[in-house]
């Protein structure tokens, strides 16, 4: 895919998917809500591991890439970038997340976020916990970032999970081969 200058937007897996001869269906993780094959610009529902990107635009040279596990997830990922300047690195998540989720978390193969099995403000970083400040690592983003250091564990997890480049051509990999299923 040849992305435009300045575009914004998240990549994804959907798993265990099923469709019919016209196209309709759903998938058990990352589904989009569409019905169909296409996304038609909708999001993933977690649980799901994200690509997420920025790419440089009118404000800034560089790119700006992350993977993330904040809404959970659904299988390991790894973005490449290649031919860049600035430092550019591999990130991503090639750990089988799902052996080690807790069972609270735990949908099928897949693993939710901590906000999403229970909705309370302190491990979604919203209402009081809405800032850096307040937000702080919960024992379940602490798990997901101890097996992949350099993937966002939870919303305000920057410092080492924001990845920057200038002029790299990118590989996304869902399924890498060292990550056993």
């Amino acid at each position: 895919m040849l992305a435009p200058t300045g575009w914004s937007g998240r990549f994804w897996a959907r798993t265990e998917c099923s469709f019919d001869g016209a196209g309709k269906g759903s998938c058990t993780t990352g589904d989009c809500g569409t019905g169909g094959m296409e996304c038609k610009g909708n999001g993933a529902a977690p649980p799901a591991t994200l690509a997420e990107f920025t790419l440089a635009g009118p404000a800034s040279a560089k790119d700006y890439y992350d993977v993330s596990l904040v809404d959970g997830y659904n299988l390991p990922m790894m973005v490449d970038a290649r031919g860049g300047a600035g430092g550019c690195a591999s990130t991503g998540c090639v750990a089988d997340l799902s052996r080690r989720c807790p069972s609270e978390l735990r949908v099928g193969d897949a693993c939710r976020s901590a906000c999403e099995a229970f909705g309370k403000p302190e491990f979604c970083c919203s209402g009081a916990y809405a800032n850096p400040t307040t937000c702080r690592p919960s024992v379940y983003s602490q798990m997901f970032k101890s097996a992949c250091p350099q993937s966002y564990s939870y919303a305000f997890d920057d410092s080492t999970s924001t990845f920057t480049c200038s002029g790299a051509d990118y590989t996304i990999t869902f399924c890498p081969e060292s990550a056993p299923r």
